[in-house]
């Protein structure tokens, strides 16, 4: 089915049930807002004659709110999808060729969440052998941290390889060198736009009321400094360094088609994170490194959705800010192919990824590029995507 007149958009999964935000620059001009239909971005600027689009980031609009958020994708959907809207849109396609592609929001707060049993259950079963299954606490509230902002970044940058301290292969240590065993993860993003005063919290059913979007991250860590800050606090300088996002940030409206109940979780939450809507997210990511895809994780294994992700969030009473960014963890799935990290895919160095070309890996070498891509089914009985993030590791610097 075809949902706009724009060539091939469909095609390209950015048709109109799609209309993803970005930010970009032409021309030299300055950055502004724009959403990607096929191979074009639409200026928003000048299309809708708004001056909050003539923006460096996409938080001035998120702050507006959901209904002013839903009023805009409606005008826009209706320029792109009908013929008698292409007067108004036309002139003010810009081929995605001659863009650069910018961070599309200011990041407030970051928190990284652990919402994959699979991935959770692998890494105790890969790092702390012995030990057994998961606590039975994390199936009670979701797991997470905090994160740094500044760690997020554009996408198709490069990332230094990370130096910190860490044990040595016999566990003698510590010494302060260039990570040995740098990783990434495919982890799912969701941006809030709407604030909340502190002292109040967002039920799981306020999640669309306060979350603009979604958005592709390519989270990467060190293990081993990760391993050796494990004690007694947990990490910190291991996975703080580099979290690149796609340049596309999808309305949480695009995701109509892709919502279920989500997995079964046992046992029951408490009633303040009981699902009252349905957010779990039939999204298929794939990883590829170097070109190769090695994984395809399914998003909807994930045992926490992102309504109850929000709600644990700001249980405590925290405030949320526009831009704040929290994230799902690595999304990954009971099968080998599934895997949502390099960690996972070659089991902790013991045996290494090999790729087509002859080549192995145990984890990333210099010169290295991961990307993540991901898709979903549009309102329109098509494939929709969202976006790709990618980044390359560069040598450690002096």
């Amino acid at each position: 089915m075809r949902t706009t007149w724009v060539p091939g958009a469909d095609e390209a999964g950015y048709g109109a049930d799609n209309l993803p935000y970005g930010v970009f620059v032409h021309d030299g001009a300055a950055p502004r807002v724009g959403v990607r239909v096929g191979e074009w971005v639409l200026d928003l600027a000048g299309a809708l004659g708004d001056p909050e689009f003539e923006e460096p980031s996409l938080n001035r609009f998120m702050a507006r709110g959901s209904t002013a958020w839903r009023a805009t994708r409606a005008k826009v959907t209706g320029m792109l999808a009908a013929e008698k809207g292409r007067a108004a849109a036309e002139p003010h396609l810009v081929p995605l060729s001659q863009v650069e592609l910018l961070r599309p929001f200011s990041v407030g707060d970051r928190a990284v969440f652990h919402g994959s049993a699979e991935h959770a259950a692998c890494m105790q079963r890969l790092l702390r052998p012995g030990t057994g299954g998961l606590p039975e606490r994390w199936y009670t509230q979701p797991v997470g941290r905090h994160g740094r902002a500044g760690a997020v970044a554009a996408s198709g940058r490069g990332i230094r390889r990370p130096a910190g301290q860490y044990a040595d292969r016999d566990g003698t240590g510590p010494r302060m060198g260039p990570s040995t065993r740098v990783d990434a993860e495919a982890h799912l993003g969701f941006v809030v736009g709407m604030p909340t005063p502190p002292g109040r919290s967002v039920p799981v059913s306020g999640f669309v009321e306060h979350v603009f979007g979604a958005v592709l991250m390519a989270d990467f860590s060190a293990r081993d400094v990760e391993a050796w800050e494990a004690v007694p606090l947990g990490p910190l300088t291991g996975a703080s360094f580099a979290a690149p996002v796609s340049p596309w940030v999808l309305p949480t409206d695009a995701l109509g088609a892709a919502r279920f109940r989500g997995r079964r979780q046992s046992p029951a939450p408490l009633p303040h994170l009981a699902r009252i809507a349905d957010w779990g997210l039939r999204i298929r990511f794939e990883i590829a490194l170097n070109g190769e895809v090695v994984s395809r994780p399914p998003y909807g294994a994930m045992y926490w959705t992102p309504d109850q992700l929000l709600a644990h969030l700001t249980g405590n009473g925290a405030a949320l800010r526009t831009g704040d960014l929290y994230t799902s963890g690595a999304v990954s799935g009971g099968e080998p192919g599934q895997r949502g990290s390099l960690l996972e895919l070659e089991g902790a160095g013991e045996a290494p990824l090999r790729l087509s070309g002859g080549s192995a890996r145990s984890y990333l070498q210099d010169g290295d590029t991961v990307e993540v891509g991901a898709w979903a089914q549009g309102m329109g009985g098509g494939v929709i995507r969202l976006g790709e993030v990618s980044a390359s590791l560069l040598p450690a610097g002096d």
